[in-house]
């Protein structure tokens, strides 16, 4: 009962209330870029963007600018600048290798020279998800219309797109535009996510619920649904059990999200077929996407 009543009184705090806000409007954005992610096959993306944004950090504790501002800035620069290697997936990869290399050279480079305090840029590692702020929700419930949105406006032509480029290519798909808008999706979502869970642990909010949407859905529409579903729930109930223990709530998030994958993993697999497929099977596409 005491730990009920502790419960209901942290739940009480605005500074609690903005973080499940927080983590409420992220479930629904964030594991739809994490599809994107996973289509695309862009796992080196989180890493490179979490440099990225250590680097505009880095220079808004320069210039006095908001740090996560400038940070959010950056990472949809970068997100456009990688945007015309993008041709082929192992293209894509190196870019994002290069940049990440690139970016946290820069990063610390700018604190040694500068003489500005690192703690403040490095903090972003572990997140500070009570100190959520407006500019914080604003930027997430951007992302939780515009990202889902994109999906239902474009659905045909992101899962041609997710499912095989040359075909989306073929098949009329401004894949250079297409593509562009998706890195800057997935750089800004991971830039706002960083706040929440910590650049560490961002996983939790899009590459995880992606993932056992995958294995629940065989279309890009359930997946997509799944991905939201899981995502809500996962982002809950974390945040739940981190009050009511009095843990982080950033690795309580990854654990039990990765619980939740490891859990649908164990579920029998009732597809006969992928939504996504290697590109060498790309000629068995179904013929409609679109209607899936």
């Amino acid at each position: 009962m005491n730990l009920a009543a502790d419960l209901g009184e942290l739940l009480q705090l605005l500074p609690v209330q903005r973080a499940g806000f927080a983590l409420l409007l992220a479930a629904v954005g964030l594991p739809v870029v994490g599809v994107v992610i996973v289509g695309l096959d862009i796992m080196p993306v989180r890493f490179a963007m979490m440099h990225v944004a250590l680097l505009g950090i880095a220079v808004g504790l320069l210039t006095g600018l908001d740090p996560m501002v400038c940070a959010l800035v950056a990472c949809a620069l970068a997100g456009a600048g990688v945007a015309p290697l993008a041709r082929t997936p192992d293209g894509l990869s190196g870019a994002m290798g290069l940049l990440m290399s690139l970016a946290i050279a820069a990063a610390l480079l700018v604190l040694a020279v500068s003489g500005v305090n690192a703690s403040g840029a490095f903090a972003l590692l572990w997140g500070s998800i009570l100190s959520v702020g407006t500019a914080d929700l604003v930027v997430l419930g951007v992302l939780a219309v515009l990202v889902p949105g994109l999906f239902r406006w474009k659905r045909r032509d992101v899962a041609l797109l997710l499912y095989d480029r040359e075909l989306a290519l073929c098949s009329g798909v401004p894949v250079r535009a297409l593509t562009l808008v998706l890195l800057v999706l997935v750089a800004v979502a991971v830039a706002g996510a960083i706040k929440l869970t910590g650049a560490l642990l961002v996983d939790a909010l899009t590459l995880l619920p992606a993932l056992a949407a995958r294995r629940l859905g065989n279309s890009l529409k359930s997946i997509t649904l799944w991905a939201i579903a899981v995502g809500v729930a996962v982002n809950l109930t974390g945040f739940l059990i981190a009050l009511w223990l009095d843990w982080p709530p950033g690795p309580v998030l990854v654990l039990t999200a990765g619980a939740v994958v490891l859990a649908v993993h164990l579920i029998p697999e009732r597809r006969t077929r992928s939504w996504r497929a290697p590109a060498s099977a790309s000629a068995s596409l179904p013929s409609s996407p679109s209607s899936h």
